[in-house]
């Protein structure tokens, strides 16, 4: 059993993924690609903004040979859905914005890995750009993917080259893990890069700064969540109604 940081820390995701062999060894089972790449980037953002969505990418990488660009984020965000299809759409956009086509010359894929839970509670989801037929064929034309994964939900329909990854993932979040129960290099390398031994002062710092803003945010969400409870009520909408909108128990909307 090895002591780790948390993979719910962006800073920490960043240090495990951002290994070239483990980011290669992440993206070859979840979308089946062989990258050739040198380099991960971390932070990676678009100049100048596009159509005003300033866009962050945790982990970037870019097969030049191959014209495939892979972008991997850890998220918290309950918007994750519409947040990623607009920053996977400014990666497309930025190729084609002094281009003579449409047609984008690289195919991007965007990784989306939700450390906090999905309110779909659904393991694997995908956003998938090819246009299909009225039957369900599709027709071929266009690659790009946006994958949505979820460790909390992994279960025995998890594809199966997805899974020791997404176990992995969600092990990692009460800070310990039983190394010997994943049989990948690749993942045997991210575990090491998280050891809590090898966390460095500032890295420790950026994690109690995402620690501070998580319990911020939740305490905000949690007040607009009573306050628009407390409206409802004045509104005369019923209990139930108020527990599906808001998510909250009972007790704590009669309080």
């Amino acid at each position: 059993m090895k002591q780790v940081a948390s993979l719910q820390y962006g800073v920490i995701f960043k240090k495990a993924f951002s290994d070239v062999g483990v980011f290669k060894g992440f993206v070859r089972d979840i979308l089946g690609i062989n990258l050739e790449i040198t380099t991960v980037e971390t932070e990676k953002e678009f100049k100048p903004v596009i159509g005003h969505v300033s866009v962050k990418f945790d982990l970037y990488a870019e097969d030049i040979k191959n014209h495939i660009v892979v972008e991997i984020q850890h998220d918290r965000n309950d918007d994750h859905y519409d947040r990623f299809l607009h920053y996977h759409c400014v990666a497309l956009l930025d190729q084609v914005k002094n281009a003579n086509e449409y047609r984008p010359q690289t195919t991007v894929y965007t990784i989306v890995v939700l450390t906090s839970g999905d309110k779909h509670q659904c393991d694997v989801s995908m956003i998938d750009f090819d246009p299909k037929r009225l039957d369900g064929g599709t027709l071929k034309e266009l690659k790009h993917k946006i994958i949505y994964i979820c460790p909390k939900y992994v279960n025995e329909n998890t594809p199966l080259l997805y899974q020791e990854w997404l176990k992995v993932i969600d092990d990692t979040l009460d800070n310990q893990v039983d190394e010997s129960k994943y049989q990948l290099a690749e993942i045997q390398t991210a575990i090491m890069r998280i050891e809590e031994d090898g966390i460095t002062p500032d890295e420790r710092a950026r994690m109690i700064e995402e620690s501070y803003s998580q319990k911020a945010e939740q305490r905000g969400k949690l007040e607009g969540k009573l306050e628009t409870a407390k409206i409802m009520l004045i509104k005369g909408f019923d209990i139930k109604t108020i527990i599906e909108i808001t998510g909250l128990t009972e007790d704590i909307i009669l309080q």
